[in-house]
C-alpha cells in the first residue's frame, strides 16, 4: 500500500469517528435539553365563567409525565405533560368534570379550563 493510499484511508476513518462522535453528542445534548416536569405542583383553578365556586387549590404530582392527585381531596386528576410541557388534565369529583390545557415551563405555568357551564384559568407552581 502507498503512502497516499494509507492517508486516504486514515483521513476516511477519522471522518467516520468524527461524524459518530458529533452524533452522539447532538443526541447526548438534545436528551439533556428535555427538561423533566416530575415532582408535585401546586395548581390553582380560578373561574372566569359560570357560577361555579371561585377558586380551588390542588397538589398534583407528575410522575413521568402522567398527572395525580397528591392530596387528600377527593377529587380524580388525570391527565398528561409531554416533553414540549404541553399539558391536557382532567379533574372530576361525583358527575362533575372539567379539562384544561395548557402549558409548563420548568417552575410554572397555567393555562385554560372549560367543564360544564364553567370555565376559567390555571396557574401552576412546581413545589419539588
Amino acid at each position: 500500500m502507498t503512502y497516499s493510499g494509507v492517508f486516504t484511508r486514515t483521513r476516511g476513518i477519522v471522518l467516520i469517528s468524527a461524524l459518530a462522535l458529533a452524533g452522539a453528542f447532538a443526541v447526548s445534548r438534545s436528551a439533556e435539553a428535555v427538561p423533566s416536569y416530575d415532582g408535585v405542583w401546586s395548581v390553582v383553578i380560578v373561574t372566569k365563567q359560570g357560577l361555579c365556586d371561585g377558586s380551588y387549590r390542588y397538589p398534583v404530582r407528575i410522575t413521568k409525565g402522567s398527572l395525580f392527585n397528591a392530596g387528600n381531596a377527593t377529587v380524580n386528576i388525570t391527565g398528561k405533560v409531554d416533553k414540549q410541557g404541553a399539558v391536557v388534565v382532567s379533574v372530576s369529583t361525583g358527575d362533575k368534570t372539567a379539562v384544561g390545557t395548557g402549558r409548563l415551563n420548568g417552575k410554572s405555568g397555567g393555562g385554560s379550563w372549560s367543564g360544564g357551564l364553567c370555565a376559567g384559568i390555571w396557574q401552576a407552581e412546581r413545589r419539588s
